[in-house]
C-alpha cells in the first residue's frame, strides 16, 4: 500500500470516528430529551435529606423522653403502692390492686364458695361420701397473699418497678400450697371399700355355742386406695368437685386363704387360776380357756374340702380354781348384811328359796362389773328342781313354778343398797309382799323383769348367802376403805287409795353422824289386797 493510500485511510478512519462521535451525542441528547430533569441542584436534595433525618432523631428522642417519664412515674406509683400489683392471680383468681387483707378475705371465700362439705362418691347404683372436715384440709392462704403481696416490692426500686410491668403485661398465677390428713383419706376409702355391694368377701370366722364356725370367702371388688387418694386431693386442692361426683376407682381382689393356724392362735387360750395378793390387796379372777374338741391337723383336713362354711367343734377349759373358791381371807371386810324370815313349813316354796340361793353363793364381782340376778340363776324350770308354789298373778295368788324367790331378790336387794352398790335395774311387786316393806322388794320375771346392780366400789366382792332355819341370809364382803359410808335406808308410804298404795325409799350417807347424801331410789306404786 502507497503512502497515500495509507493516508486516505487514517482519514478515513478519524472521519469515521467523529461520526461515530456524533451519533453517540445524538443519542444520548435523544435520551436527554426522553427523561429530563428540569432544575436538578444536587446540593438543595442533600439539604432535604438531612431535615428528614434530624426529624425522625428528634422524634425517637422524645419518644425516649417520654418512656423515660412514664417509667419513672410508674416506678414512683409503684414504690408507694400498697397494695398488691396488678396482673397477680392466686390460683386462677384475680387478686390485683387489693390490700393484704382484701386479698385474705377473697381467697377464704373462694375457698368456701368451691369446696363442697361432702366428697360424693359412687361406684354403680352404690353412692356415699367422705366429708371434707373429717380430712383437716388447710389451705395456706395467707403465705400465697404474702407472695402475692411481695411482687414488685422486695428489691430495690427499679428490679420492683421492672418485676411490677413485667407482672402486669404477663401476668403471674401463684399456686396455693394445701395439706390434708392422707392417712384418715385412706381410713375412710378402706372403710368405704368394705361396704361396696360388690366387695371382696374375705374369709372369716366367729363362735357360735360350742362350735368355731368359719366361712369362705369370693372373689369382689376393692377401692383402689392410692388412685382414689390422688383423685380426691387433686380435687380438692383445684376447687373441681363442688357439684359433682367422683367414680370410685376399683380394683378386683381374690380373698386370702383360710390360715387355720392363726385362727387356732387367735382362740386357743390356757384357763387362768383364780388369785389374790394383801400388799397390795387385789383380786385376779379367773379365767376359762378354749381350745379346738379335734387336733389341729383333723381341722386342716376338714379345710381341704371345697365348702362355704366349716364348722370345728370346741371345748371350754376351767381352771383349778375358780373366782368364787379363792377364801374368805381375800374379801376381809363385811360391807353389808341383810335377812328376812320364811316359813319352813313351805317345802316346796323353800326349796326354791335355796336353789335360788346356791346360785348366787360365792359369786365374786370384780370392779365395773353387773350382776344379773336372771342370768346367775336361770330359768326357773322343773328340769332345774323348782318346785310349784304360791305367786300373784293378775291380782290373784296361785301356784307357780319357783314361786318365792323373789324373796330371795329382795333380801339381796337390801344387802345391795347397805354395800352402797349401784342399782342398774329394779321393779317392784304387783302386791306389797309380807317379808319386807313397801318399796324394799324387788321382783324378778325369766326373760322380762331383771335385777341387776353393779360393783362400783374399787376393789372385788364377793356375795355369800344361806336359807336357813326360816332365815334368808346375805352378806357382801370385800375390803373398806377409809372413806366408807354410813348407809341408813328410809322407806314409806305417801299416800293410798281403795285400789293402790304409794310409797317411795331413800339411801342416805352418812360421815361421822352428819348427812352427806339422801338418794331417792323409786317411788313405788301397789295394789292393795
Amino acid at each position: 500500500m502507497s503512502v497515500k493510500d495509507l493516508e486516505l485511510n487514517n482519514q478515513l478512519n478519524i472521519e469515521n470516528t467523529d461520526v461515530a462521535k456524533l451519533n453517540n451525542n445524538e443519542k444520548l441528547n435523544k435520551k436527554r430529551e426522553f427523561h429530563p430533569v428540569e432544575n436538578y441542584n444536587p446540593t438543595e436534595n442533600k439539604s432535604i435529606s438531612g431535615k428528614a433525618f434530624k426529624i425522625f432523631g428528634i422524634s425517637l428522642c422524645a419518644f425516649i423522653v417520654l418512656l423515660l417519664i412514664a417509667y419513672f412515674v410508674f416506678t414512683f406509683l409503684n414504690a408507694n403502692n400498697e397494695n398488691i400489683v396488678s396482673g397477680v392471680f392466686i390460683k386462677g383468681v384475680d387478686v390485683s390492686g387489693l390490700s393484704v387483707e382484701e386479698a385474705t378475705d377473697k381467697m377464704k371465700n373462694y375457698i368456701v364458695e368451691n369446696t363442697p362439705e361432702n366428697i360424693t362418691l359412687v361406684h354403680n347404683d352404690y353412692e356415699t361420701s367422705i366429708p371434707i372436715s373429717a380430712l383437716s384440709v388447710k389451705f395456706d392462704v395467707n403465705s400465697a397473699v404474702e407472695q402475692a403481696y411481695d411482687i414488685g416490692k422486695n428489691s430495690n426500686i427499679f428490679d420492683n418497678s421492672f418485676n411490677a410491668l413485667k407482672t402486669l403485661i404477663s401476668h403471674t398465677d401463684i399456686e396455693l400450697d394445701a395439706t390434708l390428713d392422707e392417712e384418715q383419706l385412706k381410713t375412710a376409702l378402706n372403710d368405704i371399700s368394705t361396704k361396696l355391694p360388690d366387695t371382696v368377701k374375705e374369709s372369716a370366722y366367729y363362735i357360735e355355742g360350742n362350735d368355731l364356725i368359719i366361712t369362705n370367702g369370693s372373689e369382689g371388688n376393692v377401692v383402689n386406695v392410692d388412685q382414689m387418694c390422688t383423685y380426691i386431693k387433686n380435687g380438692i386442692f383445684n376447687f373441681t368437685l363442688k357439684d359433682r361426683s367422683l367414680d370410685i376407682a376399683t380394683v378386683s381382689k381374690q380373698p386370702s386363704a383360710i390360715n387355720i393356724d392363726k385362727i387356732y392362735e387367735e382362740i386357743h387360750k390356757e384357763p387362768v387360776d383364780a388369785y389374790f395378793t394383801q400388799n397390795p390387796y387385789a383380786v385376779y379372777p379367773s379365767e376359762n380357756g378354749l381350745d379346738f374338741a379335734i387336733t389341729l391337723d383333723e381341722a386342716k383336713d376338714m379345710l381341704s374340702e371345697e365348702k362355704s362354711e366349716y364348722v370345728i367343734p370346741l371345748q371350754t377349759l376351767y381352771p383349778n380354781v375358780t373366782t368364787n373358791m379363792i377364801g374368805a381371807e381375800a374379801f376381809p371386810d363385811l360391807l353389808s348384811t341383810y335377812s328376812t324370815k320364811y316359813s319352813t313349813r313351805d317345802t316346796d316354796r323353800t326349796t326354791n328359796l335355796q336353789l335360788a340361793s346356791s346360785k348366787i353363793n360365792g359369786t365374786v364381782l370384780m370392779p365395773g362389773e353387773t350382776f344379773s340376778y336372771n342370768q346367775v340363776v336361770g330359768e326357773r324350770t322343773i328340769s332345774a328342781g323348782y318346785k310349784e308354789a304360791p305367786i300373784y298373778v293378775s291380782g290373784e295368788v296361785v301356784d307357780g313354778l319357783g314361786g318365792g324367790i323373789c324373796q330371795i331378790t329382795s333380801t339381796l336387794y337390801n344387802a345391795v343398797l347397805y354395800a352402797n352398790l349401784e342399782i342398774v335395774e329394779r321393779s317392784n311387786h304387783q302386791f306389797v309382799p309380807s317379808y319386807v316393806t313397801a318399796s324394799r322388794d324387788a321382783t324378778v320375771v325369766y326373760g322380762s323383769i331383771d335385777f341387776k346392780f353393779k360393783n362400783n366400789r374399787n376393789y372385788p366382792i364377793k356375795i355369800q348367802c344361806s336359807v336357813s332355819g326360816g332365815i334368808a341370809r346375805f352378806n357382801i364382803y370385800g375390803l373398806r376403805t377409809d372413806n366408807e359410808y354410813e348407809v341408813e335406808i328410809s322407806s314409806r308410804v305417801t299416800g293410798s287409795t281403795a285400789d293402790s298404795t304409794y310409797s317411795e325409799a331413800y339411801r342416805i350417807l352418812k360421815q361421822n353422824g352428819q348427812v352427806v347424801s339422801s338418794e331417792l331410789l323409786s317411788k313405788d306404786t301397789y295394789k292393795r289386797h
